[in-house]
């Protein structure tokens, strides 16, 4: 009896247990006996690795460290100011039609940029690539059937021009159609620009009222657009129309495409934050979105002054028109971003 006592002793240290009592039952294994810890886990045995604390939820990063906002903020302010210089150039020297896309890639770019500090960088890419393809499409339609612009077709001037569409058209309606969304968002009362909450609370019907303005400051910069790449030589349209050689009917397409760019923009890259507990770089996110509307208003500025003085011969009905649409949405979007 003694020697399997002694055995049986021998076997439960070797397994890190307490041996059994004699006369008596075996040690406790339910949770909170005596071989067990304060939490019901098992004691901790001498040389294993300690057990996870429960108490402690662990914190999983999904994708990665994301790129902090400050230094995407700063490349497309960085972006915008070299922008502004081509844009300068293309005055100086209007028939070099290379300055003309550095400048649409330029914008496309910097906007990408702002947004992807305003929100993410997922989701930017994602609303920035669903406004080039639904504006790809549309010029892709357009030239084939004349709707919804009307009858025009591309000349071959500008390249590459895959299905008989230049790619930086697609460009611009993604740079454009991002900055024209904050546009909107910032106008709207109690709008939000691409997850940054604007003072006034909400309203009802936000996102319809931030699509709708966003599909009109869109189509506003259409009005400097057309007669300037009329001028190029970059299309032609089958019948001319009263607005510099531009069909009427044209800012009507516009304003359908730019519904379409601005609901695919709101669905992918509209996330607004919570009031009580605003998300960690609310202020990198804030300055992201008034990138966008600068961007914004610095085309704006741009194309009036242009019209106005630098192009040969000057167009001041252009520049009036441009630079009145373009204006008030700047000038909204300002006044709700100052009200904050």
């Amino acid at each position: 009896m003694e020697r399997w006592e002694t055995a049986e002793k021998r076997e439960a240290e070797a397994d890190g247990r307490p041996p059994a009592r004699r006369g008596g039952r075996p040690p406790s294994r339910r949770p909170g006996g005596p071989d067990h810890g304060a939490a019901g886990g098992p004691s901790p045995v001498p040389g294993a690795p300690e057990p996870p604390d429960a108490s402690r939820p662990t914190l999983r990063r999904r994708g990665g460290p994301r790129p902090p906002r400050w230094w995407l903020n700063a490349g497309g302010a960085v972006l915008l100011g070299v922008m502004v210089a081509a844009q300068i150039a293309t005055g100086l020297r209007p028939d070099d039609l290379r300055l003309t896309t550095v400048v649409v890639v330029l914008v496309a770019a910097s906007a990408l940029a702002f947004a992807s500090a305003a929100t993410t960088p997922r989701r930017a890419a994602g609303a920035f690539g669903a406004a080039v393809a639904a504006g790809y499409a549309a010029e892709w339609i357009g030239t084939r059937t004349g709707l919804p612009f009307g009858d025009y077709h591309y000349t071959d001037v500008l390249w590459p021009r895959p299905g008989g569409v230049p790619l930086i058209v697609a460009l611009a309606w993604g740079g454009m159609g991002l900055a024209a969304h904050a546009v909107a968002a910032r106008a709207v009362p109690g709008g939000t620009a691409l997850g940054g909450t604007v003072f006034g609370g909400t309203v009802p019907y936000g996102a319809v009222a931030r699509v709708c303005a966003g599909a009109v400051a869109l189509t506003a910069w259409d009005l400097f657009l057309d007669p300037q790449m009329l001028r190029l030589g970059l299309w032609v349209w089958a019948e001319p129309g009263p607005y510099r050689g531009v069909p009427l009917g044209n800012f009507a397409g516009w304003l359908l495409v730019s519904l379409l760019v601005m609901t695919l923009i709101e669905r992918i890259a509209h996330h607004p934050a919570p009031a009580a507990a605003p998300r960690r770089g609310a202020v990198g996110g804030q300055a992201g979105a008034t990138g966008l509307v600068a961007l914004y208003t610095v085309m704006a500025v741009m194309e009036t002054i242009g019209f106005a003085v630098v192009f040969r011969p000057p167009d001041p009905l252009v520049a009036a028109a441009g630079g009145v649409a373009m204006g008030t949405c700047a000038l909204l979007a300002w006044r709700g971003t100052w009200r904050r």
